[in-house]
């Protein structure tokens, strides 16, 4: 079976790559382990969340995506405000003060996943999915890729697409390089209803035994994504309901009063992953298989929509002659991208380490550059619109 492009990853982003590829006439195949579990009727607060960028939510209405989830399970956030390890220093931003009409958008992984997976499936004959299927081998020849399934089927391509996640089997397949290190952190997720409103603001404190975040969902509930030690991620998890929200409301200074846990925290570790190249003659990476970034941010998922919107405009836009695998078009897209995921991998990582530091110098001077951020509107604009993107 003979295709333009294959993209090996079904998830978020590779299934908004192909979404986006809808009208480009490119015979596509979908190779995906397994299809999202439909959402019960029933169903509570999803403890997996995105925020979700201006952009991204631009680029995902785009395709006709955004506008079939559930407006009544998105949350706009209007104010964020981040607050330092001494007390006192804070940097506040404002979607009103920016002239915007919000800062992100909290949606639930879930609920993208579904509304973007039934689109692929409602796409015509110009889409095949391979699904529960899993590629066990990629051989490359000079104008095509050979890929053989699970199952013995051999599928040939001009450009194969790694969407397959931080952990990329295509990407070793490739033999790409990467630079790795764990933060020895992990990422605590869930969720809790609160006594006071959240005004549509998301809070973030940066600790000394990691990075605490508040992301608003409706009805006075908060999605909590805790960056925490691995031993005080290990002591949390093993509290009881009672005592965790009691650690966490303290935390969190008592912000939003008392706090009442939705969900069970569940935990996953966080590593930093740079990858030397994006593309290779006849393949490209997007997502998390091209980068792996610290969620203090909240701008991986982002970072991957922004991926895959580049991509399918260079793709729709190569002119009819050109092979979609070519190189030179592939470093079109690496050369678009580098600039974006490197301030963004620059960013996390060094906030992550100049936080971790114990060294007292090192602590007055970020909260220090803290107080000098808030209070030049300018600068707080500029690091604003990145992450608006």
């Amino acid at each position: 079976m003979k295709f333009d492009i294959v993209v090996i990853g079904g998830g978020l982003v590779g299934a908004s790559l192909i979404a986006a590829l809808k009208e480009s006439g490119l015979k596509v195949a979908l190779i995906e382990s397994r299809a999202p579990a439909p959402i019960p009727e029933d169903a509570g607060w999803d403890s997996r969340i995105y925020a979700i960028s201006p952009g991204s939510a631009a680029f995902l209405q785009s395709l006709g995506l955004w506008q079939q989830l559930a407006k009544e399970r998105l949350t706009p956030i209007y104010e964020m405000k981040v607050f330092g390890d001494d007390g006192a220093a804070r940097l506040d931003f404002s979607a009103y003060d920016s002239g915007l009409p919000e800062l992100a958008f909290i949606a639930e992984n879930r609920q993208l996943q579904n509304v973007v997976w039934n689109a692929l499936t409602q796409l015509d004959e110009n889409l095949t999915i391979f699904c529960p299927a899993q590629c066990v081998s990629l051989t490359w020849q000079e104008s095509w890729v050979d890929l053989q399934l699970s199952d013995g089927n051999i599928l040939q391509a001009a450009l194969v697409i790694g969407a397959d996640g931080v952990n990329s089997w295509v990407r070793k397949q490739a033999g790409i390089e990467v630079t790795q290190h764990a933060y020895h952190q992990i990422g605590l997720v869930a969720n809790f209803s609160t006594q006071l409103p959240h005004y549509n603001t998301a809070y973030q404190w940066f600790r000394r035994d990691g990075v605490l975040a508040f992301l608003p969902l409706p009805n006075e509930h908060v999605s909590m994504v805790w960056s925490a030690n691995e031993s005080q991620a290990n002591k949390l998890r093993a509290l009881s309901d009672e005592a965790l929200c009691q650690e966490v409301a303290v935390a969190a200074n008592h912000t939003l009063g008392k706090l009442q846990l939705v969900t069970q925290p569940i935990g996953f570790p966080l590593n930093f992953v740079h990858v030397r190249t994006l593309v290779k003659p006849r393949l490209v990476l997007i997502g998390d298989a091209a980068h792996g970034i610290h969620p203090l941010a909240g701008q991986g998922v982002n970072l991957g929509l922004r991926d895959a919107r580049e991509l399918a405009g260079i793709l729709i836009n190569r002119g009819l002659q050109t092979d979609c695998g070519d190189y030179r078009l592939l470093r079109r897209y690496e050369r678009a991208r580098k600039e974006d995921i490197l301030a963004m991998e620059l960013v996390t990582d060094g906030l992550q380490k100049l936080f971790g530091s114990a060294d007292p110098i090192l602590i007055r001077l970020r909260n220090l550059g803290f107080e000098m951020t808030n209070r030049m509107p300018l600068l707080k604009n500029r690091l604003m619109q990145h992450a608006l993107s």
